[in-house]
């Protein structure tokens, strides 16, 4: 295992009062593997993420790299990379020469460049480069580095949409020669279906479900799972013992729906459009075509089609397969 943590715990003081930032956090990662950690802010990502490094020490538990007890280790003594929301360039200084601080040889740099589309601007400074671009570099130096395990917290947060989308596609690309562990931390719902091998929720220092990104959209492991994943979230409606799950883009407005309800309003998103209802059981989001939306104040009946309705325990809130 490339990398691994065993029930970490984190506590913040503040005014008086004790915060968990991680709560018993465990995980694993092979070599070639891409773990994506995906939560809102105040998750405890970037806390997991720097006790990782070693950049801060956990309270309580294990970090281990190579199967090896890392807990203890300095930060140099892990071979670990972190790039972080900004580049952390020296603006000083040429692509080359900031390539140069990973200690890789000339051939090595050369060829990181061209892995990373940059080789045209390695005599330039980072103030001549774009902001994907000065991303490119920032994550070829830390690749350039050998790590064992390359740590990414939010690299692309700063970018605008269309270019975001753009470097996360090369990201993936150029991640793939790197034979270590890969940990990808977004609060970003696209990156997490698209970003990894895995996903992991995690909401209030606990991770709360791991597993391939469409496992974790299809089977949410909780109702918390499933009320934060997804744009919009998954329906939750109330049906007596248990809570009924399922997706907007699963739920049909037709004639002689079982469900009834009140259209309260309907957000375009342009070809499609997200109608909200007001039912007996909750409130429920349809996505549907933009021409077949309802106006609001309408009433419609819904389908909730059984092959896609997932069904929670009400008191637990636990998936029941």
């Amino acid at each position: 295992m490339a990398v691994a943590g065993r029930d970490l715990k984190k506590f913040f003081h503040l005014h008086g009062t004790r915060r968990a930032a991680l709560d018993g956090v465990s995980f694993s990662v092979r070599d070639r593997d891409r773990l994506v950690i995906l939560g809102p802010s105040g998750a405890g990502k970037t806390t997991l993420l720097r006790i990782i490094a070693g950049l801060e020490r956990a309270d309580a538990g294990s970090i281990f790299i190579d199967d090896r007890d890392a807990t203890n280790l300095l930060a140099e003594q892990r071979r670990v990379a972190i790039v972080f929301d900004r580049d952390g360039l020296f603006p000083h200084l040429t692509v080359l020469q900031n390539l140069g601080f990973a200690h890789a040889s000339r051939d090595r740099i050369e060829d990181a460049a061209q892995i990373f589309e940059i080789g045209a601007h390695l005599a330039k400074r980072p103030g001549a480069l774009s902001a994907g671009e000065r991303q490119r570099v920032a994550l070829a130096r830390a690749v350039l580095s050998d790590p064992r395990v390359l740590l990414l917290d939010e690299p692309l947060a700063h970018l605008e949409p269309l270019l975001r989308a753009q470097v996360r596609r090369s990201f993936l690309d150029v991640s793939g020669p790197f034979v270590g562990a890969v940990i990808y931390v977004t609060h970003d719902h696209a990156e997490g279906l698209t970003a990894g091998d895995r996903l992991a929720i995690m909401i209030g220092g606990k991770i709360l479900q791991c597993d391939s990104p469409q496992t974790v959209y299809d089977y949410p492991a909780t109702t918390s799972v499933a009320r934060f994943f997804g744009t919009p979230p998954m329906n939750l409606l109330d049906d007596g013992m248990e809570t009924l799950g399922i997706r907007p883009e699963h739920v049909h407005l037709e004639n002689g729906g079982a469900l009834r309800g009140r259209v309260v309003s309907v957000e375009s998103t342009g070809a499609d459009a997200f109608v909200h209802m007001q039912t007996a059981k909750g409130e429920l989001i349809a996505r549907v075509a933009v021409a077949t939306a309802p106006e609001v104040g309408a009433e419609v009946a819904a389908t909730l089609p059984e092959a896609h309705v997932r069904r929670f325990d009400r008191a637990m809130g636990t998936l029941q397969r």
